[in-house]
């Protein structure tokens, strides 16, 4: 499972972008790690993000294969923000659904997220970064001393940067939130993830060719196995 980059989802000042993308990474950790030799190597995506006059809706669909599909997994989110002409058109009211499959350890936990995000931008939205806090929803869940419904969080930075005059661009997020793993023994995760990509339609003889390529680093504590782990992929992605 990967958590999806495309920053722009939580800009919703930023009401000219629109944003289709079909992802497919080569994940290099069975490689890297002994202990993650199931760990499927492919992984493909699609994101979509659209801003209208109350917000933005972004969402994305991994699918994990090895060779066959193994895992799929999606976010979908909502921005919502009815003041886009005030002072405070920076903070917006933030609702999420987290949810997905597993052929090999029953599926993921189904999470429901709500919060305030802050955005902001460059002049000219070459850069672009955000932050949220949200209560972090996770059904049947339970204390396992007292047998209580737990309460969690998740805090999630997420940022963006168009660099070397469009031939490059960079963008990554941080989520850390509370959800118990009692097999991990743990009840806390930090994730992030960076991308790296270079857009081949830069070139003047393939300006319609909208594919681009790069790498995306996944660091993780908690997460992926018990401790922490820093695995690369490489990637090519198309945009619509």
């Amino acid at each position: 499972m990967k958590k999806s980059l495309l920053l722009a989802a939580l800009l919703f000042c930023c009401g000219s972008i629109l944003a289709q993308n079909v992802q497919l990474h080569y994940d290099l950790g069975k490689q890297l790690y002994d202990d993650l030799s199931e760990r499927p190597e492919l992984t493909s995506t699609v994101e979509m993000f659209r801003p209208d006059g109350f917000g933005s809706t972004f969402f994305f669909i991994d699918m994990d294969y090895s060779p066959r599909v193994t895992s799929a997994y999606w976010e979908i989110a909502r921005e919502l923000n009815f003041w886009q002409d005030s002072k405070w058109s920076w903070l917006s009211v933030h609702v999420e659904y987290n949810g997905g499959g597993n052929t090999t350890v029953g599926g993921y936990n189904n999470s429901w997220l709500g919060g305030l995000t802050y955005s902001g931008h460059s002049q000219d939205f070459s850069k672009t970064w955000s932050l949220s806090a949200m209560y972090k929803c996770i059904p049947g869940t339970k204390d396992a001393a007292n047998k209580r419904d737990i309460h969690n969080f998740q805090i999630t930075g997420v940022w963006g940067i168009q660099f070397a005059n469009g031939w490059c661009s960079h963008s990554g997020f941080v989520d850390f939130w509370r959800e118990q793993r009692p097999w991990q023994g743990t009840s806390h995760i930090l994730l992030a993830e960076t991308r790296l990509w270079v857009n081949l339609n830069k070139i003047p003889a393939l300006k319609q060719f909208n594919l681009s390529i790069g790498t995306e680093l996944e660091l993780s504590n908690n997460f992926v196995g018990k401790g922490f782990y820093a695995i690369p992929t490489l990637a090519a992605k198309w945009e619509f």
